[in-house]
């Protein structure tokens, strides 16, 4: 008889965090996201409704925190399991987290390593705390529900290897002709993980699904995604909603074009960890509007990307798939969209 996937509720205020807690747990068939919930009252309300088995919970929530959200939940619901994962990394904070009853703590910039295996101890019926808080001593909760004696650390599989460094001091405004989702992935992966990896910051302005996809792949690919999203140097924005900010009558308006991405730009350099810190940019704007049939807005985007590239020297990568170029005005296209870059790839 198939065995019942463990039923999950991710609650945490950051989308950008959650969706990557999501795309973690997501991969594993034998873990059920059930619902996700951006505050504490909230949680409180579908964890009495929906009794999951596990709550990756928050702590600095809105309308209700984390700690007092867990107290709430653990009378509501006392079969659930409470797994903490917070930016904070105070040992007296960790010490009240387990005090209400919660079965785990994993500190965000840790969670690209300890994530998985946090969900997977506490769901054997195991206490886990991370690896920072090597060497302190946590005491037993009190609630009688609470597992029995002293909370554990777990030995974590070595990291994947790492990318290779972007070089420094040179700037790319480059296109990706992709052939199908997977070569997509491989080269923006590539792409980002590389500014990550320098320590500088990425804006990726993707779809829904190549945005879920990128955060996986990035982990196996040894980037720690969770400390870039924790520290601001990973952004992630819908393409959609992206281009609305910017367009008017159906092409991009210069202005508002180079104050949206140019304010955007500033203030994530200011994430940046580098010594001489960058930006990198990727995604599919222009090509959104060509799979519109809006060739013009397209060039003209790209055109202004190029102008940003070289106003902020910002490195650029834009995707487009390879099939959407038919017949002669796609042929036309594609050879215009190819003459507004520095280089072409074909994946």
């Amino acid at each position: 008889m198939a065995i019942s996937p463990s039923r999950v509720l991710v609650v945490d205020d950051f989308e950008p965090f959650r969706r990557f807690v999501a795309s973690i747990l997501q991969q594993h068939p034998e873990l059920q996201i059930i619902y996700e919930v951006s505050d504490g009252l909230e949680a409180v309300q579908k964890s009495e409704e929906l009794q999951p088995d596990l709550i990756v919970l928050d702590i600095g929530l809105p309308k209700l925190n984390g700690i007092e959200a867990a107290q709430q939940i653990r009378e509501l619901s006392p079969n659930s399991r409470i797994l903490f994962v917070s930016q904070e990394s105070s040992a007296d904070l960790v010490q009240r987290a387990l005090s209400v009853g919660a079965w785990g703590y994993v500190v965000k910039a840790d969670a690209g390593n300890e994530l998985l295996t946090a969900v997977n101890t506490v769901l054997r019926g195991e206490r886990f705390v991370g690896s920072r808080f090597a060497g302190h001593h946590f005491t037993d909760a009190s609630d009688s529900q609470a597992p029995d004696g002293l909370y554990r650390n777990e030995v974590l599989a070595p990291p994947a290897p790492t990318l290779p460094r972007m070089a420094e001091n040179t700037r790319r405004h480059e296109a990706q002709f992709y052939s199908d989702d997977a070569s997509f992935l491989d080269g923006f992966t590539q792409f980002i993980g590389a500014a990550l990896q320098a320590r500088n910051v990425v804006i990726v302005v993707a779809t829904e699904s190549h945005r879920d996809s990128l955060l996986p792949r990035l982990q196996t690919h040894g980037v720690d995604i969770a400390a870039a999203i924790e520290q601001g140097r990973y952004i992630s924005l819908d393409v959609a909603e992206t281009l609305s900010t910017f367009m008017v009558n159906d092409l991009p308006d210069p202005v508002r074009f180079l104050k949206v991405v140019g304010d955007l730009i500033l203030a994530a350099a200011k994430a940046a960890k580098a010594e001489h810190p960058r930006v990198a940019a990727c995604g599919e704007c222009a090509s959104l509007l060509w799979a519109q049939d809006n060739a013009e807005a397209a060039i003209r985007l790209e055109q202004l990307w190029d102008k940003i590239a070289k106003t902020y020297d910002v490195d650029v990568l834009c995707g487009y798939p390879l099939d959407s170029f038919h017949g002669e005005q796609g042929s036309q296209t594609y050879q215009r969209i190819c003459a507004e870059h520095s280089a072409v790839h074909s994946r």
